[in-house]
């Protein structure tokens, strides 16, 4: 059983995420792709912001999605940091709340190309962290020709979120992010896919155990490289954050099936099958964490 704390989908658009990409696959093809794999749930993300793809999304679409499939879909809501007066005052609890009580069980993905110290996301954090809802984000490594929240080399802008706000459970992702999994990581690789054996003194490694409330959201090909790029590492880093580590694919359109949506389950069933993990660490990866943050 595989709960994936991290995909994408639309009930009807034609419209791809940008020129010569796919489309977005409808709940109903999301679905079938789970079933070949073996995925029992998924979260859904909106696709809010302009900055990472042409189609924006609603909140409401992924609630009404998940009403027509419960035992399949989990809600996120998405809110902009900039939301209704672009303002470090606006009360983000109202909005917030309300889409809390309509069921969605965390905040992301967050894509908001601003600084990490944005008075405006410092405003969302501390809203967020009000009405104890995860959030789950994607770091950039700066302005422009990308998307996400912004944060120099070494992430200390993030480090000081998790310092001010420390009652929220962050869901990290993204490149920026999973490239610091090695201590040797350069400036010119931090947003990329960096290959070879993991460095001793990765920042990733010491934040997540500096801080338990850091959670590991292993989608996409920078989770997915993360761990497997030096798989003994990778090994050892399942059985050391066991409790900080989420399953997750980060899929979002129908080509998908044989590679991102496959990559990490094979690679954690190929770990637990030859005793590199135990089916206690392959639990807590694949659904238990994600239940326990989500309350689910």
């Amino acid at each position: 059983m595989f709960v994936d704390i991290h995909v994408h989908t639309v009930s009807n658009c034609d419209l791809p995420v940008a020129p010569g990409e796919d489309v977005v696959a409808t709940p109903e093809q999301l679905i079938e792709m789970f079933d070949a794999v073996g995925i029992d749930k998924g979260v859904m993300l909106p696709l809010l912001t302009p900055e990472n793809c042409m189609l924006v999304q609603s909140n409401e679409e992924i609630l009404e999605i998940a009403e027509r499939h419960p035992d399949r879909f989990i809600p996120f809501c998405n809110i902009d940091p900039r939301l209704h007066k672009n303002s470090a005052d606006t009360d983000l609890s109202f909005v917030i709340n309300h889409y809390k009580d309509r069921g969605c069980k965390g905040i992301g993905e967050l894509t908001s190309n601003l600084y990490f110290d944005d008075p405006r996301v410092h405003n969302l954090f501390r809203h967020a962290e009000k009405c104890e809802m995860p959030v789950l984000f994607h770091i950039a490594a700066g302005e422009y020709n990308t998307y996400g929240l912004i944060d120099d080399f070494g992430l200390p802008r993030f480090e000081k979120c998790v310092q001010k706000f420390p009652g929220i459970i962050w869901l990290c992702h993204s490149q920026p992010w999973w490239a610091f999994i090695s201590g040797d990581v350069g400036e010119n690789e931090w947003s990329g896919y960096p290959k070879g054996p993991v460095v001793e003194g990765g920042r990733v490694v010491e934040l997540m155990r500096k801080y338990p409330n850091i959670y590991g959201d292993l989608s996409a090909g920078s989770g997915y490289n993360a761990v497997s790029r030096d798989p003994e590492f990778g090994y050892w880093f399942f059985n050391e954050f066991q409790d900080q580590l989420c399953f997750a694919t980060d899929v979002w359109a129908t080509d998908q099936l044989d590679n991102r949506l496959i990559w990490l389950a094979d690679f954690l069933i190929d770990a637990l099958d030859k005793g590199k993990i135990d089916q206690v660490v392959f639990d807590k990866i694949a659904h238990r964490n994600a239940e326990r943050v989500l309350k689910l």
